[in-house]
């Protein structure tokens, strides 16, 4: 078996069998390193210069993460979450039910979406903002299935397409630096701003998946019991943080300093560090409180940053095996010319490799320095190209147990034990958006 096929198949099995996904990437790339003619000290060393690689990843992580807290401190989330909640509380016993719901959906949609590009507090704001909004849905028998795939969508289609925030991680310092790595050697070359465009196709078909539950799977009032639940920030004993005006508009400046930055220098690192500062000068937090700000930042983006070190490392080895170029030969000798089965094949195994890693994030050096080489020697255009590893990598990221992007939904919506993990979040969100993102990316791949 082609050691790096063998090595996907150790770690995606160790995944799915709820192992660590670090320790999956290592043991998988020992595997395929051994297998692929390396000694060990060989492997170890590929995989110790491949980690160097996802340091910046981490980096920019563990800034976003700091700039979350200091966010939050400001009490600009909880401010938020309450003025929603009265709001739709005032409405909530009125005739206009189908008003309220609508309304509802379209904020949790919002503020999802924020969460990833505007406000980037990732998964953060879930635990603060629907339990307490549980009460609004049960008196409208809103089917919860239905906001699992709305926070699905927020949490995932902003950072495929916007280049700010999370987005600025995904497309500009995984992407695009992974597909130019994989593709030097075949003088394969794409720019910053042809990632937006290329990834636009399969984030419409999400957001067409997205209206599919929202207005026909999921329309359908659902009962539940009304059970009385606290937040998390109740749970936790914290106080809610009292924002005063001062913080505020610094808080909004420091948001969009971050974002201007971002736009402007491709950096999340400095983005953050900037608004950060921001936020010092203006109060929210002392200076001398920044290394707390960055190791609670660091606590909140640790898993998600050392699994995107690993898959570097992972990917570092596969390279070095030299069994890439074996793969490659093997798929054109299967699929001939046929573009078609080469496409539908490719995102097929990202969609495989990105179930049983559960990010999206880690799963792009992984696949580009597979499917990279494959797609040049099947006359993929650049854009055709980044649209098959874009969306290969993203695939499975909704519909995965182990995603951010559903266990965090299923954080909020099942604090009263009335919504399952699996029928609630992860099979109706694999059903809205992975099987739609084939289709489009498929479609993309062969037109682009």
């Amino acid at each position: 078996m082609n050691a790096v096929i063998l090595a996907v198949l150790v770690m995606v099995a160790l995944s799915l069998a709820r192992v660590s996904v670090v320790f999956a990437l290592v043991v998988g790339a020992l595997v395929g390193g051994i297998a692929g003619g390396l000694t060990l000290e060989q492997t170890l060393d590929a995989f110790n210069e491949g980690v160097g690689g996802g340091a910046q990843v981490a980096l920019a992580y563990a800034t976003l993460g700091a700039f979350a807290v200091a966010i939050s401190r400001s009490g600009l989330p909880d401010m938020l979450a309450q003025r929603l909640i009265a709001m739709l509380g005032q409405e909530a016993d009125a005739a206009r039910r189908a008003r309220v719901k609508t309304l509802l959906l379209v904020a949790i949609l919002l503020v999802a979406i924020s969460s990833q590009n505007l406000i980037p507090v990732h998964i953060a704001f879930i635990p603060i903002l629907i339990p307490p909004l549980l009460k609004v849905m049960n008196q409208l028998d809103l089917d919860r299935r239905a906001i699992a795939c709305a926070l699905t969508f927020g949490l995932t289609a902003p950072y495929m397409l916007l280049p700010v925030g999370f987005g600025a991680i995904f497309l500009n310092d995984i992407l695009l630096a992974n597909i130019n790595s994989a593709g030097a050697p075949f003088g394969l070359e794409i720019t910053r701003g042809m990632l937006p465009l290329a990834m636009a196709v399969p984030v419409s078909g999400m957001a067409v998946g997205l209206a599919v539950a929202v207005f026909i799977s999921y329309r359908r009032p659902r009962g539940y019991q009304s059970l009385e639940v606290a937040s998390a920030t109740a749970q936790g004993g914290h106080s809610v943080p009292r924002p005063s005006a001062l913080g505020l508009v610094m808080s909004g400046l420091a948001i969009l300093a971050a974002l201007g930055l971002q736009l402007y220098s491709g950096s999340m690192i400095l983005g953050g560090l900037v608004g950060i500062a921001i936020l010092s000068l203006s109060g929210i937090f002392k200076w001398r409180e920044a290394d707390d700000l960055f190791t609670s930042g660091m606590r909140m983006m640790a898993l998600i940053g050392f699994i995107m070190i690993s898959a570097a490392g992972f990917a570092e080895v596969m390279k070095s095996t030299g069994e890439i170029d074996s793969l490659v030969q093997g798929a054109f000798a299967l699929f001939g010319d046929n573009r078609g089965l080469a496409a539908i094949a490719m995102l097929l195994v990202g969609l495989f490799i990105t179930l049983g890693i559960g990010s999206s994030f880690s799963t792009i050096p992984i696949i580009a320095a597979i499917f990279v080489p494959l797609a040049v020697q099947f006359g993929f255009s650049p854009l055709a190209t980044t649209v098959l590893v874009g969306t290969a990598a993203a695939l499975g990221d909704a519909g995965s147990p182990a995603s951010d992007s559903t266990l965090g939904p299923t954080s909020g919506l099942n604090v009263d034990g009335q919504h399952d993990h699996i029928m609630g979040s992860v099979v109706p969100t694999f059903l809205h958006y992975n099987l739609p993102m084939i289709a489009f990316g498929w479609t993309a791949a062969m037109i682009l």
